[in-house]
């Protein structure tokens, strides 16, 4: 939706999880020698200010990146992602937090390329200023369904595409379905990863949209799930998941492995699930 700013939530749990899986899966696909295409159907900013005026109205960050302050981390995936925080903060402090279109810019080659879409006015300019000064990146002002079918198939044809909507506009949870239906028919070689929230009891849309996206028989899903708290009755987002169409080999090890090292971190009451359909 036009009114939807990420910059409100930036760096918050949800963030970590999406990033998380995200540096998981850019590192499975450039093991392999081979140019990759990136897709970002819903880029926003870019780049975000945890101190500007955005961020700070809920600080939803410092119980999402924040609980990362002052602790020992073991796990390389959950050391990958402080260090990409860490190159957007070279003073020190974790005053700016990379989205996806910056930690994708930072850990691709120049040999890989980037398309990152984004229909909100204010949005695409702040895009076009932090990262469109790239060569590898071409942003699109455009809906996002629209811009994702549009650029499918991708040149090259290997790659990943991230549809991460706000699901504001409840609509999404369908468009989100029938837009991978056909995108895998066009692009069945890509890695498709799918964010969707677990809201409270009474809104929650998640686990129907995990539903049915089995029912379609896509290939080697894998449904990755955080939750921080226990769900409520009628508001709040205790959680979140990503569901990968055409998951990497051994993705499922790869993230088990850090959400058991980050899901105490998160609370006495955060879980981790990581299912294949």
């Amino acid at each position: 939706m036009l009114s939807y700013r990420h910059a409100y939530h930036a760096g918050n749990h949800a963030d970590v999880l999406k990033h998380l899986v995200l540096l998981a899966l850019f590192d499975k696909l450039l093991a392999k020698d081979k140019p990759i295409t990136y897709i970002d159907t819903h880029s926003g900013a870019g780049l975000y200010d945890l101190k500007g005026e955005f961020a700070a109205v809920n600080a939803e960050y410092a119980t999402g990146v924040g609980v990362f302050e002052a602790k020992q981390i073991n796990n390389p995936l959950l050391q990958s992602y402080l260090d990409e925080i860490n190159r957007c903060n070279p003073l020190g402090g974790a005053q700016f937090y990379p989205g996806s279109p910056f930690l994708a810019r930072s850990v691709l080659r120049p040999v890989d390329k980037l398309h990152l879409i984004e229909l909100h006015s204010s949005e695409i300019d702040v895009l076009r200023d932090n990262v469109g000064r790239d060569s590898r990146v071409r942003i699109h002002n455009r809906d996002a369904f629209e811009g994702l079918l549009a650029l499918t198939p991708p040149e090259p044809r290997r790659g990943l595409a991230l549809i991460d909507p706000s699901y504001e506009d409840k609509q999404d949870y369908k468009r989100v379905v029938s837009t991978l239906k056909k995108v895998h028919r066009r692009w069945p070689v890509g890695i498709i990863a799918i964010w969707y929230p677990l809201l409270a009891k009474q809104r929650d849309q998640g686990e129907a949209l995990v539903r049915a996206i089995a029912r379609e028989g896509f290939p080697d899903v894998l449904d990755i799930q955080l939750s921080v708290s226990e769900p409520q009755e009628e508001f709040g987002m205790h959680g979140s998941g990503m569901l990968i169409l055409n998951a990497p080999w051994r993705l499922d090890d790869t993230i088990e492995s850090a959400l058991g090292e980050l899901a105490p971190m998160m609370g006495d009451a955060a879980s981790y699930r990581v299912t294949s359909l």
